[in-house]
């Protein structure tokens, strides 16, 4: 049992450091924290100015109590008698110890300790250390009535410290009790404040949740505070675009259906002639109709796995280098028996190599369309041209032809899937120029179409260079 008791903390742990509740306290605690750390420091050494400053006062008060009861005999001797207040002033239950001197100008002990540590000034205490003990020293110079020269004596007491640090411990302990308590208090008020604050966003995550499989509704940005209303916006965008991804695969597969269902029919069709028919000129006539639907409707099967391929997110990203103008020459060395059964000239102006960083396969797709789509619309004894070239940073690419091109009202149309333009003659699904989209906006480059000189069309493609 014990060995599972370590991953479960563990585990705790973890999850605790990933709650936004608990990152929030702690950087309010360790701000709060450091704050207060600061202001204990800081109350410490003011608690210790206090206690010195209070026991020089003492030390003064006793030293002038002594100094006043300094007299002159009338044999002109310095006497004293130090009174039993002068030292009890210091009996504050700590056990300290009080030392005195009373000394003449010139140097005469009058009372006290001879060796007792002097000052280096007067009315200002400082810290001596005398027989073994640290203590507080303080010296004061009075005037005495009497006495010959100068008339004055020196006067010094210290008192050792534990009456002082007992004061500034007590000062501090009461400032760092408060500082416990303005902590305790900050903690509760933080965690409710979190609590409160957070609960909008829980609010949403439990909407969240809640809402089934299709429900792809806008959720109304008002639920949560204003810095979270672009997290809202944020959702309701994805949902808007996840609404409509959905459609588009809706309407995809719905016309790839109405697509694969026309061809498969005739070949149900053709293959019952074929069957049924004796004359073998006519069922000839009936097989090559059939091998004609089946070439078609495998281009169409082909065109929609390389369009599904092409979609984003369908593959994992590939970066190989391809040379465009090998690849475009191979495409159409591969089409050169449909342009001459049709009396279609084919050019490639393309000098040297061209290489693109991309997913190779689909960039040769992306050729394979763009050149196919130009021999099925020329027209017979036309011309195709192909040209790759570079321009500062982009691989250019244009397929031009000499066919009936493309009204400039249905340019934007043409690149949606199954459009085909009414009134064409020529055999099409209509994936052509979707799948060179797809793959041009996929390897981060641009397609656009325009009007061939003589007639026709021409469509540009530019894609970065390696």
């Amino acid at each position: 049992m014990s060995s599972s008791v370590g991953p479960r903390i563990g585990a705790t742990i973890a999850r605790l450091s990933r709650s936004l509740r608990v990152q929030l306290l702690c950087w309010v605690l360790l701000t709060l924290l450091g704050a207060i750390g600061f202001n204990l420091y800081d109350s410490f050494w003011t608690a210790d100015a206090t206690a010195k400053l209070v026991t020089d006062r003492t030390l003064l008060a006793s030293a002038r109590v002594i100094a006043e009861a300094v007299r002159v005999d009338e044999g002109g001797n310095v006497q004293v008698d130090v009174p039993p207040a002068a030292l009890e002033m210091f009996d504050t239950g700590f056990g300290d110890r009080v030392f005195y001197q009373v000394i003449t100008v010139w140097g005469s002990l009058v009372s006290g300790f001879p060796d007792l540590p002097l000052p280096a000034s007067q009315r200002t205490g400082e810290d001596r250390a005398f027989h073994g003990a640290d203590v507080r020293v303080l010296m004061l110079d009075h005037p005495v009535v009497g006495l010959s020269g100068d008339g004055a004596i020196s006067v010094t007491v210290a008192v050792t410290h534990n009456s002082q640090y007992a004061m500034r411990r007590q000062l501090w302990l009461s400032d760092f009790s408060k500082q416990f308590v303005l902590v305790f208090v900050a903690s509760l008020v933080t965690i409710l404040g979190l609590q409160r604050g957070l609960a909008p966003a829980l609010r949403l995550r439990d909407a969240v949740r809640q809402r089934g499989r299709n429900r792809l509704d806008p959720l109304p940005p008002e639920m949560v505070q204003s810095e979270l209303q672009p997290l809202v916006h944020a959702l309701n965008d994805h949902m808007e675009r996840v609404q409509s991804q959905m459609a588009a695969q809706r309407r995809f597969v719905s016309n790839a259906a109405h697509q694969l269902r026309t061809p498969l029919a005739l070949i149900s069709t053709q293959a019952s002639v074929a069957a049924r028919e004796e004359d073998a000129a006519r069922r000839d006539e009936a097989l090559a109709a059939l091998r004609t639907s089946t070439r078609q409707i495998s281009r169409l099967a082909s065109q929609l796995l390389t369009l599904s391929r092409a979609e984003p997110g369908s593959r994992r990203p590939r970066s190989d280098a391809t040379d465009l103008s090998k690849a475009a020459r191979e495409i159409l060395e591969a089409h050169a028996e449909e342009a001459l059964r049709r009396n279609i000239d084919v050019g490639l102006e393309a000098d040297r190599p061209v290489i693109v960083e991309g997913d190779g396969t689909m960039l040769r797709e992306m050729l394979v369309n763009l050149i196919d789509n130009a021999i099925r619309y020329s027209r017979a004894d036309g011309r195709v041209t192909v040209s790759i070239r570079q321009e500062g940073d982009n691989a250019v690419v244009t397929v031009e032809d000499n066919g009936p091109g493309i009204p400039v009202s249905e340019r934007d149309q043409v690149f949606e899937r199954f459009y085909r333009i009414i009134g064409t003659e020529s055999e099409g699904s209509g994936l052509g120029l979707a799948i060179v989209r797809e793959v041009v906006e996929g390897a981060g480059g641009s397609v656009s179409l325009g009007d061939a000189v003589g007639g026709g069309l021409v469509v540009t493609v530019r894609l970065p260079l390696a």
